[in-house]
């Protein structure tokens, strides 16, 4: 187990889309057990930041460290390292991203199963008790049309535990929910939270951030504007971009 006190620690990240610069030297780090917000206007680099974390995205210029791991610019998608990163960090969509001819359960368990080698037995019961950790045990055999958006989300959060990762990497996923739905995906968060699980979120939910991160952190042209304890950076900013983004919000 990592014992370093960053589990997370990116320097310098550049990161292009042809001609336009949508990550620009972005330097932070993420304390082991810490839940740390990621907000911004949209098109800030928020998504593509996570992206670059776990692997999906290249980048051009800057070092990610995961743990003992380490991603550098041109870094193979299915080489060694992004494996290790991916098992240290899981990563929950937006958009779910669930198997549509799975049920919940057989949804939670394809990855054990196929990339641990985990005994389906095993798996299944396992899968079992993270969709009554996440309120759907009673869910197990329904497919993803006979879910509302929240439950597909939770059983995407339950996807991304069973292969026990020590943090989520978590990309807006609460934002096509209708406000009952995003409380029931937040409170999942939170108890994960409780349990010491590193989480690092994009997310537009400023009650949430003030409520259950220890940091936060404000990218704007894709660049860190700010960081900080809730309190400050949402309560009493210091950068103007900051100060203009939050009274856009508020409005």
């Amino acid at each position: 187990m990592n014992h370093t006190p960053h589990q997370v620690a990116i320097t310098g990240l550049t990161k292009r889309f042809g001609a336009r610069l949508v990550l620009d030297n972005v330097s932070l780090a993420v304390d082991t057990g810490q839940t740390v917000a990621l907000i911004g206007p949209s098109g800030a680099g928020k998504s593509t930041l996570l992206r670059c974390i776990n692997g999906l995205n290249t980048f051009e210029a800057g070092e990610i460290r995961v743990g003992p791991h380490v991603l550098r610019p041109g870094h193979d998608h299915g080489g060694a390292p992004v494996r290790q990163v991916r098992r240290v960090f899981g990563m929950i969509f937006q958009d779910f991203q669930l198997f549509p001819h799975l049920t919940a359960l057989e949804n939670v368990i394809e990855a054990p199963v196929h990339v641990l080698g985990a005994g389906r037995h095993e798996a299944a019961r396992r899968g079992r008790q993270l969709l009554q950790r996440v309120g759907l045990g009673d869910r197990a055999g329904a497919y993803p049309r006979e879910l509302s958006g929240g439950q597909k989300q939770r059983v995407a959060i339950a996807r991304a535990l069973a292969m026990e990762p020590r943090g989520l990497l978590c990309d807006e996923i609460t934002s096509s929910l209708d406000p009952e739905l995003k409380c029931e995906v937040l409170a999942v968060l939170e108890d994960l939270r409780r349990d010491g699980l590193t989480l690092l979120l994009v997310t537009h939910e400023i009650g949430f951030a003030r409520r259950a991160a220890d940091r936060v952190i404000v990218l704007a042209d894709g660049r860190v504007v700010e960081e900080g304890p809730p309190n400050e950076v949402l309560g009493n900013p210091q950068a103007a971009r900051t100060q203009r983004f939050l009274s856009q919000l508020l409005m």
